[in-house]
């Protein structure tokens, strides 16, 4: 098993991309607070996998908060491995439409909740000599996109982010990466009507979305030993979508 022993927390573990990674730790022998604003979804994916996750609920845009789940965790299982700053939401306007709030909210949470989340880890991480952060950040972060001015500037500034704390916490074995996902098959996607799909589809040099699991392998990978040599780095998952 590739993640014997360790504790990783999941941010937005309840659903999507971070359940999948939730599900993927578990199978690899890893102990997982699943750390959602959703309780009751939280709850019910903590049930759904076993006697090694815990629930614990959080609002990563609160700085308080986001120690007492890293607190939480450590009265759980000991100690913090893994963190995978996973939480985002979604506020989709073009520029001359898009309100402050929006635009605030989506930094508050994509941005600033990965700063609030890491730092709140780190202390724990800098003792044991040891760590694996992860971030999602997006292809949008990289090429940007239409009507989504918040979100790319906070998968953009993520990247940057990892870039400058991969320099800070690498002598302290602590490795920093970013992954990037393209167009994954989640209920975000199952909203959008199936031309538009199509047209997705087209421009993926594999000719589909991705899954939710191709992405929490890349989790995986990047917290597993396999990937100790890595760090500083943002790991595409897009099938090559606008080589």
């Amino acid at each position: 098993m590739r993640l014997k022993n360790k504790v990783a927390i999941i941010t937005g573990g309840a659903n999507g991309l971070g359940f999948a990674a939730a599900k993927r730790f578990v199978d690899e022998g890893a102990n997982v607070v699943i750390a959602d604003f959703n309780r009751e979804a939280g709850e019910k994916a903590a049930s759904e996998l076993g006697e090694s996750v815990a629930f614990v609920h959080v609002d990563v845009g609160n700085y308080d908060s986001a120690k007492q789940m890293a607190q939480a965790t450590i009265e759980t299982f000991g100690k913090i491995d893994i963190l995978i700053n996973n939480a985002g939401i979604i506020r989709d306007a073009m520029l001359h439409k898009m309100t402050e709030e929006n635009f605030d909210a989506v930094i508050n949470v994509n941005l600033k909740g990965v700063f609030n989340c890491t730092q709140a880890v780190i202390p724990h991480m800098m003792e044991a000599q040891y760590g694996r952060i992860i971030s999602t950040s997006s292809v949008v972060g990289v090429y940007g996109n239409i009507g989504q001015t918040n979100y790319a500037a906070a998968k953009a500034g993520l990247i940057g982010m990892t870039k400058s704390w991969a320099k800070e916490l690498g002598r302290k074995n602590i490795t920093v990466n970013a992954v990037a996902p393209g167009f994954i098959r989640t209920s975000i996607i199952e909203s959008i009507p199936q031309n538009v799909i199509e047209k997705l589809q087209k421009m993926v040099l594999l000719g589909d979305l991705g899954e939710t699991e191709d992405v929490a392998n890349a989790y995986l990978f990047l917290a597993s030993d396999e990937a100790k040599y890595i760090t500083g780095h943002t790991l595409h998952v897009d099938g090559g979508i606008m080589m």
